[in-house]
């Protein structure tokens, strides 16, 4: 396996991701106490970044599943997730949660499918970096690169969870996250739908 390769894997990975830290940091932050909260973050950020792969994969082979002008209103996904925590933050902080969320621990915290819609959402934009990298890798080096790509999601998935955990970060992400997380989604959606033209911006 070449060297060369797979060091090129890790950096492009890491340039085009390295948003997704903080991202993972905030639903890590909104998981703690849940029980399996981690388990389904991390495989949330997999079926996420999975899904991207196959679509730039796909693409680089000829087969693209996403016209590129439809990739901009992907940008809708982490707004509406925003504005969802958002609304969920609010009656939270007015209503100061109920009995039937307290006794349900194991419902707290992001799903899979939220963290993959974000995934999917926020990496949009990356599979017009990787489809030209792909289509001039050729097979094996396609493979290469998903492999990297693959055990890098872990990489990140620990990092997240590593700075969810340091007691000034989650002494600050406790007191902030439910403010953070949905300013963070709502500031990517806005940023893919304006940066990507969507409805004309």
């Amino acid at each position: 396996m070449d060297l060369g390769i797979i060091g090129q894997a890790a950096g492009l990975f890491a340039v085009t991701n390295i948003d997704d830290i903080l991202v993972l940091a905030l639903f890590f932050a909104q998981g703690a106490g849940h029980p399996g909260s981690t388990r389904r973050i991390v495989l949330g950020q997999y079926l996420g970044f999975a899904a991207i792969l196959a679509v730039a994969v796909a693409a680089a082979f000829g087969a693209t599943f996403l016209p590129e002008s439809a990739i901009p209103y992907l940008g809708l996904l982490p707004l509406a997730l925003g504005l969802k925590a958002a609304w969920q933050a609010w009656k939270d902080h007015r209503g100061g949660g109920t009995d039937e969320e307290e006794a349900q621990p194991e419902e707290g915290g992001p799903n899979s499918l939220e963290v993959a819609a974000v995934t999917i959402a926020n990496g949009g934009d990356n599979i017009g970096v990787y489809v030209p990298v792909f289509a001039t890798a050729g097979s094996g080096g396609m493979a290469v690169y998903a492999v990297v790509f693959l055990a890098l999601v872990a990489v990140w998935c620990f990092a997240g969870r590593y700075f969810a955990t340091r007691p000034v970060i989650a002494r600050a992400l406790a007191r902030w996250g439910h403010v953070l997380l949905p300013l963070v989604l709502i500031t990517i959606g806005l940023l893919i739908l304006v940066e990507g033209g969507a409805f004309g911006l």
